[in-house]
């Protein structure tokens, strides 16, 4: 069995007793998923530049790699594995610590992250340039490819034409963050 399969886990509650000063959660989600709420103290590093950042966790002594669900926490425990970190997974990421009761800080009103904003609002538009041009007028399906062609440029040079314009909206602008009140390094408080 290979040692990406062998990850280490913590429920929320282990993580909340724990007292290891050295224990450093760190956030793998987009940095809007995260400005939507996040486990305190967290450091945000999302999964798709964690290998590029290595150097910021070279400090770091034993990290607990957290996410939404778990998921992608797990994906990016396998691409650091071998990379010589202490490496532990949170089972069920900021839902499990949602459900808890624990506390999560937020920096914007939006409950769903910029991206699955992106998604539905490219979705919608496709759809509507589909069923337009089947009921309406041929020309609609330009819209279709209109998105689509914007979904390739985002993917190809990391631009997002729509994100930024739905950021501009008023609940994704970023609000003041909630004050943490705790020292432990993932912003655990005794219930």
């Amino acid at each position: 069995m290979s040692e990406a399969l062998c990850e280490t886990t913590i429920d929320v509650q282990d993580l909340c007793r724990s007292t290891d000063p050295a224990l450093r959660c760190i956030d793998v989600r987009s940095p809007t998923e995260f400005a939507a709420g996040h486990i305190p103290a967290a450091i945000n590093i999302p999964m798709d530049e964690i290998e590029s950042r290595l150097g910021d966790l070279r400090s770091q002594n034993h990290l607990v790699l957290v996410c939404q669900s778990g998921k992608r926490a797990s994906m990016t425990h396998a691409l650091l594995v071998h990379q010589g970190f202490d490496l532990t997974v949170l089972s069920g990421g900021t839902d499990a610590w949602r459900q808890a009761g624990l506390p999560l800080v937020a920096s914007t009103q939006s409950r769903w992250s910029l991206e699955r904003q992106v998604r539905l609002g490219a979705g919608l538009l496709v759809l509507a340039g589909v069923v337009f041009g089947l009921l309406f007028h041929r020309d609609w399906f330009y819209l279709a490819g209109f998105v689509g062609a914007g979904l390739v440029f985002a993917g190809t040079t990391n631009y997002c034409a729509m994100a930024n314009l739905l950021a501009l909206l008023p609940w994704n602008r970023r609000g003041s963050s909630k004050p943490c009140c705790n020292a432990l390094s993932c912003g655990c408080t005794a219930k």
